[in-house]
Parts: C-alpha cells; structure tokens; sequence
C-alpha cells in the first residue's frame, strides 16, 4: 500500500473551528478576525513585548539543501507537535507560501506527511491575500513612479534610467525578467527598460516581515529608495507621497494569521520572503505574536544555515533584539549523499561512503552556528531509504563534534515521531550554553560585513568586486547607508558562489556583480554570482499535475 499524499492527509484530519486554537494560547473569540472557519488574523495588541522575553525561541535551519529541500518546514512543524505531547506550550511561527514554487517545482509548502498545517489548500493558494496585499502596495508604487516621469505639472525630475524599483508577481515567470513599459506615445508614457521580480523578493516583502508595527511599517515604506533625479538627488517613496495609500492596502497583512497543525495545535503564519535573495524568515510581528502566546516558539529560516540562519541571526534578531535559545540543523541522508558526490538520480540509492564525504557539508553549518554562540541539535529527516549503517555515521560524527543528532520521523508519524527531538531541543535550550552574538559589528563598513561573512561562513578567501559593485558602494556610502547589515543574495547550492561546489570549500574567490539598497527594509544586498529575483517554472511544472472538480475538490496539490 502506497504512502497517501499531503492533500489526502490533510483530509483526513477534521480541523478544529480556529475560536478553540485560539482559546489554547488564552485568545478571546472576540479578538479573533476570522477568515472563514479554520483560520484568522491576529490584532497586533495581543503583542506583549515583555512577556516575550522571557520565553524559549528555537530556530530550524538546514545543511546545504538539495533541489527538493531537506523539509525544515515539516521538521519545524512536527517538532511543535512533539514538544506538545510532551506538555510543553509551544508554538510554530512559520512563513507563507509563495505560488511560484507551489505551482513550479514544490507542488506545496504547507510542511509534509503527517506534519503540516492546515487547511492546506487555503495555506497553499491564496490564503488570508497577504501577498496579493504586497504585491499591490508594490506595484501601486512602480505606478506612482511611471505617473511621474511622465508628469508635467509634478514632476521631480526623476532620472529614469535611474529607476529600481521593479513590478511583482507572486508567479515563477522569467519571460518578466526583462520588459521595456510606457510604449504607446503621449498616452503610454515614457518607455523605459523595466521587468518584474517575484512577490517574496520584493522589499515591501522584507518591509512587512521586519516592521515593528504600523508606524514603523510606514516609516520603512517612505525611506524607499528608488533613484535619482536628473540632477543627482536621491528619491524615496516618501518624496512621491505613497506612504499612506501602500500602507493602507497592507493593513490586514501586517496581522498575522493564526491556523492549526494537523494534530490541532496553533501555528502562526506570517510572511514569505526567499532566503537567497532576500532575508527569508517570517515576520518579526509573527515571532513577537508566539513569543507573546506561548512560552516555546520554533521558527524557521529558509535554504541552509549559510543564508537564512545567517540572516535571522545578523538581520532578524539584531532588529528585533531576539535571543534564540537553540538552533536545530536539518539534515538528511539524501543531502549528504548529494554533497558526497550523488547525483539527483542517486539520492534515494544507499551510499555510506557517500554520506560519509557529504558530512563535511553538515559539519561546516554546525561550525556556522557555534560562530553564533548557539547551541545545535542535529535532525535527521527520516526518509524510507535511510540505513541504520548511515544513521550511525552521522550520529557518530555529530557526537565527537559535542551535538545530539537524532532521528525525526515527523513525515512518516507525526508528533509521536518527534518527541526524541524535542527532548533534545529542550535539552539543548535549557542548558544555557546558548550565549548568542551577531557576526559583525553595523559599524564596519559594507566591505567588512561582506568580507567577514564571506571568510567566517563560506571559507573563502578573496572577494572581488566589479565595477558595477564598487560604483554602488560608493552610492551607498554617499547616501549613509553603510551602517546597515547585509543582506547576502547568492545560490543556496553551495557554501560559494558557484552551485557546483558542492561539500565544504574553502580558499575560493567570491564575486560581488552588484550590490542593491533596500533602505526600507534596513540592509543593502550583496549579489553574488548570477541571481534572478523572477525564477522560471521548471521543464515540467507541477500546475501540469493539479485539478478542481465540478464540486470544488482540489487534486495535485502535494
């Protein structure tokens, strides 16, 4: 008998109406804003800051991933579920979704197995609209900027070919990437080069996850840099007078929403941004919301430790004042396989040999966390052609570096599967070993972020820049922005630049091509190698595979 899909699991299962998960973290019915029955948005006075700082904040991270991903997401979810049974009130704040990979190459991003949220196909598709939210504010704005150029009466003068600010949409479409707007003569406005980036990539993205409330929110949104006029004076969203219409349709969506697990516990979604180009952790409302509610919250940070763990330490928590307690790294036998030289046809196929090779991967990011000051607990994501011969290297080798690494069977079981984590974790987070410090000090300049990411994480040894890169650094130091964070945009593949150094290099050359502001979200991006802010669907996009019945059944979503 063949193991059900996601969508057939999250059928199985009756959701609890979303008043009695809100009444589990001590939440009035009244202060609830459904959307419909199994889910609602969360009034920002619940927030209380002081509680929260007294309470446990775990972090799950990943080693270097294969193209499928090594299940954070449903290791995050099933370790809530076994921090549950063990009597703990824990909580999983997670992000949302994006469609581009859903109906690309995931099929879904709800977790997996018996250890998702739900209702899944709601969480998976349009949800509470928060990305439509984003995307609207976004492009309200990329109006207001083309209305202005071609402006008589108002117009600042904007250079534009200045202009950075790009359209979005939450689709994988990279026949946007590059796009000439305003043809059509004195109607059309002025045609310039322009393209689209997808919804998570966006700023206003970054914006909404990083802001403190809607005062800050707005203050953020008017800070936006988007070029210079002809005379070389800079222009933010402010100067266009945007702020209030863009913060208005973001209203609702900086609420978070509250939904449940499949064993009908809370969970919080907020937020979606990538953590290859962007800083891919949820929202900081969203973490402050559990902290608030429950006394343990386990998030997550996208792609390996190298990207989203690096920015939720150096971005997330410096912003915020987050202090995370523990850290679990997510590893899998298949990703270990894959950096011991596996082909993506050969992951499911055996290979100590191989395992034994790719354990340089899950050391390194093991390295990267203690560099933080945090203590590590290793999670190996159960799949059905692991060996106990594999398991046992990997749990030796975790061993003799001082880290539990323990076996999570939170697909295949649920939260009876992940207890043995959870006692781990707590272990771990209640050892006070955990002492955590960022990796830089904002103080140094860009250069010095960059280079000690770049030495201290990745292990490599020169960084280049072009000249293009070296021109924005001179921009970013003029306009004052050199005291912000980095915000490192490259391949989640490897620890370089280049996605087919595979394992632990180390005495490589990386290449800043380009660096960009994002002064609203508070932190210049670092682009290293070729990244695309627009993905492309895949040879065979997972949309092929996904249907709705006359009578509203959804079929292909996994």
């Amino acid at each position: 008998m063949s193991f059900p899909s996601d969508l057939e699991i999250a059928r199985s299962v009756t959701p609890r109406p979303i008043t009695e998960i809100g009444a589990m973290l001590g939440v009035d019915p009244a202060d609830l804003e459904p959307y419909g029955r199994t889910k609602a948005k969360l009034p920002l006075h619940l927030i209380d800051r002081e509680a929260g700082a007294q309470k446990k904040l775990v972090l799950v991270t990943a080693m270097s991933p294969t193209p499928a991903g090594e299940g954070k997401t449903t290791t995050s979810i099933g370790l809530h579920e076994g921090m549950r049974r063990r009597g703990k009130n824990s909580i999983v704040v997670l992000r949302e979704p994006s469609l581009g990979p859903v109906f690309g190459m995931k099929g879904g991003a709800a977790g997996g197995g018996y250890a998702q949220v739900v209702p899944m196909e709601d969480i998976n598709l349009h949800f509470t609209g928060d990305f439509s939210a984003v995307e609207k504010a976004n492009n309200l704005l990329a109006a207001l900027i083309d209305n202005n150029l071609q402006s008589r009466q108002r117009s600042l003068g904007i250079d534009a070919r200045s202009v950075r600010w790009k359209r979005v949409m939450d689709m994988s479409d990279r026949a946007l990437r590059q796009i000439v707007v305003g043809l059509g003569g004195n109607s059309g406005g002025m045609p310039r080069q322009d393209g689209f980036d997808i919804t998570p990539a966006s700023e206003i993205m970054a914006i909404l996850c990083l802001a403190e409330d809607l005062d800050d929110l707005k203050e953020r949104i008017g800070r936006i840099y988007l070029g210079h006029t002809v005379d070389r004076r800079p222009v933010y969203a402010r100067d266009l007078n945007a702020v209030g219409a863009m913060a208005m349709l973001l209203k609702d969506a900086i609420k978070p929403n509250l939904v449940q697990t499949l064993e009908g516990n809370p969970a919080i979604l907020h937020g979606g941004p990538f953590a290859n180009i962007a800083q891919g952790v949820n929202s900081v409302i969203g973490t402050r919301m559990g902290l608030s509610l429950a006394d343990w919250v386990i998030t997550e940070a996208g792609f390996g430790a190298d990207l989203g763990a690096e920015k939720f330490f150096d971005i997330k928590c410096r912003a915020a004042g987050l202090r995370p307690d523990a850290t679990v790294v997510v590893g899998t036998l298949r990703s270990l396989r894959y950096q011991g030289g596996a082909t993506v046809e050969e992951l499911d196929a055996p290979a100590p040999h191989r395992v034994a090779k790719g354990l340089a991967n899950l050391g390194r990011h093991l390295e990267n966390i203690a560099a933080f000051g945090v203590k590590a607990v290793v999670a190996i994501n159960a799949f059905p052609h692991d060996t106990d011969e594999e398991v046992a290297l990997v749990q030796a080798y975790c061993a003799e570096r001082g880290v539990e690494a323990v076996v999570a069977r939170g697909f295949a079981e649920g939260g009876a599967g992940m207890v043995d984590l959870a006692d781990a974790v707590v272990r771990a987070a209640e050892s006070g070993e955990s002492d955590f410090h960022p990796l830089y000090e904002l103080d140094q300049s860009v250069e010095d972020k960059i280079c000690t990411i770049a030495r201290t994480l990745y292990r490599a040894d020169t960084v280049v820049y072009s000249d293009k890169a070296r021109a924005e650094l001179r921009r970013i130091k003029r306009l004052g922005y050199d005291k912000l964070p980095v915000c490192m945009a490259k391949t989640q593949y490897s620890f370089s630049d280049d996605a087919k150094k595979l394992g632990a290099p180390d005495g490589f050359e990386i290449t800043v091509n380009d660096i960009e502001i994002a002064a609203g979200a508070g932190f210049v991006v670092p682009i290293l190698g070729t990244m695309l802010r627009m993905p492309g669907l895949p040879n065979i996009p997972a949309a092929e595979h996904m249907d709705i019945d006359a009578d509203g059944t959804i079929h292909g979503l996994s």
